[in-house]
């Protein structure tokens, strides 16, 4: 028996594992990855594996980082099914079908920065002279229906005309929404046959909504195998979810090789019990400036645990009552999903919310921002709110808008609430104001970040909350292995920044446990 690594080994984006039992290749997640954009593109249309011989695919959780290619395996020789929770099986039904509409997007986006650039350059050859404004505008408008729509017919027609290369999509939304009907959803807790003689069942991982451990028996002739897959491992104490667990049935304690996330391996997370009191902070700080503050997050996950405790604030009446916007058709949508599946929530959001007759994301002072119209309104509002807006690293979506309008304004506050992948817009903002003390020290000339094209000083306050994460830091995942009832032969670990799985590899290996950290193509037997 195999266990191939081919993504997230080394870094922290693109999960994907292959087991091989001998009889059936059982793929554990298929995830895209983010960073350095051209790496990051080539990375993602790069897809190693036969996906004929691959028997059936076990999937973590909705995060694109572990479920974005799911639209290329399906696309070409895959036969198999995709085998997760319930509610991760309702989040992909928006989860994909926006990262196609994104992967268009992209590529439309693309085409006419190309052809713009093209013709710009022909007309100023032509002329032999800079070409003006009022030039530049007219040539936009042959490639535009709108201020907010281009002309996608016109752009492919002219790149024909000029013999131009035209920018592909990794997948469109067509082959999202075929990639759907390859999903089944299960209940936590329940074996289900995904080989021969091989079953998967489910525990609860607290990450997000439907996310699970994964618990692979393998039975053999001679013996039989356990793997435990973690994905990502939640955090102890979180509003909404419940913990991850640490009681395994008796029948899977006996684990031949353990599977582990790694991204906060040598990080310590603020106190859950703070977020309230730091959140708070944050928002009575900028409101007494004028300002606003401006939330980059995760559509699945983050945007509702920050919806959930503004609603407790705002509900007890700490902070003013300023507005407060979503501005992600996806988490919108994503919201959707929490509310239908109240069997994930804690007994504290029961008792807080749901026995008080009380929805846990919907109030007042929340409004759900549909229209590009009004998204774009939105970024010229100068008067005190708060905005929650995707993507949470700021590599793509309304958040770069909302970034560009406000960034430059001292009144106004970036608040970091997750992870920042190295090479990301988000990591950047994160490493430039916290090194700036937040805009403190105004003798200092402010730093200047790069925003869909254009150089904006960054004169906003920065902020971090870092106990937001949905990932466990180093004692809660150590907990998982250590507090649990299980009993671990063998530890890969992944999905970390090399430093972050070294030390926790290390750490492990104090304690007594056989670790070893795979690169991309590694192989273990066991």
């Amino acid at each position: 028996m195999e266990f191939r690594f081919f993504g997230a080994a080394g870094e922290v984006t693109g999960s994907m594992h292959l087991l091989d039992t001998g009889n059936d290749q059982i793929l554990f997640d298929c995830g895209m990855f983010q960073g350095r954009r051209k790496e990051s593109a080539e990375k993602n249309k790069t897809f190693t594996l036969d996906r004929s011989k691959i028997t059936n695919m076990v999937l973590s959780h909705a995060h694109i980082d572990h479920s974005g290619r799911i639209p290329m395996l399906t696309e070409e020789g895959f036969s198999g099914r995709i085998i997760t929770t319930r509610a991760t099986k309702d989040a992909l039904a928006y989860m994909l079908m926006d990262s196609g509409h994104i992967q268009e997007s992209d590529a439309q986006y693309l085409n006419y920065k190309s052809l713009r650039s093209f013709m710009y350059s022909q007309e100023q050859n032509k002329r032999k002279k800079n070409i003006s404004n009022k030039e530049k505008n007219s040539i936009k408008k042959l490639l535009k229906k709108s201020p907010y729509e281009l002309d996608t017919m016109a752009i492919a027609k002219l790149q024909k005309d000029y013999g131009l290369e035209r920018f592909s999509p990794l997948y469109t939304m067509e082959q999202a929404r075929q990639s759907l009907s390859y999903i089944d959803g299960y209940p936590f807790g329940t074996p289900v046959t995904i080989g021969k003689d091989t079953t998967v069942k489910f525990y609860v991982a607290g990450h997000i909504l439907g996310s699970a451990f994964s618990l692979v028996t393998v039975k053999q002739a001679d013996r039989t195998c356990r793997i435990l897959y973690t994905g990502d491992v939640g955090r102890f104490g979180k509003p909404i979810l419940k913990d991850p667990t640490l009681d395994f049935d008796e029948e899977d304690r006996e684990i031949d090789l353990l599977i582990t996330e790694s991204t906060y391996g040598d990080r310590e997370h603020d106190p859950v019990d703070d977020l309230g009191d730091s959140l708070k902070k944050v928002l009575l700080e900028t409101f007494k400036r004028g300002g606003s503050v401006i939330i980059p997050s995760f559509a699945f996950g983050r945007t509702q645990e920050i919806i959930y405790m503004l609603h407790e604030l705002y509900e007890s009446g700490q902070v003013p009552k300023h507005p407060i916007y979503v501005d992600s058709p996806l988490a919108s949508n994503l919201t959707t999903v929490f509310g239908e599946h109240p069997e994930s929530y804690d007994k504290e959001t029961h008792k807080t919310f749901l026995e008080k007759g009380l929805n846990p994301f919907y109030f007042d002072k929340i409004k759900f921002v549909a229209s590009v119209e009004e998204s774009m309104r939105l970024t010229q509002d100068d008067t005190p709110h708060v905005v929650i807006s995707a993507s949470g690293m700021c590599e793509a979506g309304r958040i770069l808008h909302h970034l560009r309008y406000k960034i430059h304004n001292p009144k106004n506050t970036i608040l970091l609430v997750g992870y920042m992948a190295q090479h990301t817009l988000g990591r950047r903002i994160e490493e430039m104001g916290m090194d700036i003390a937040n805009g403190e020290d105004v003798s200092q000339e402010p730093p200047e970040v790069k925003i869909l094209g254009k150089t904006y000083p960054l004169k906003a306050r920065v902020a971090k909350i870092g106990g937001f994460s949905a990932h466990g830091d180093k004692h809660e995942l150590e907990r998982i292995i250590t507090g649990s009832n299980l009993n671990i032969k063998k530890i890969g670990i992944v999905h970390g920044e090399p430093d972050q799985s070294k030390a926790f590899g290390q750490r492990l290996q104090a304690l007594g446990y056989d670790t070893f950290i795979p690169a991309p193509g590694d192989r273990v037997a066991f």
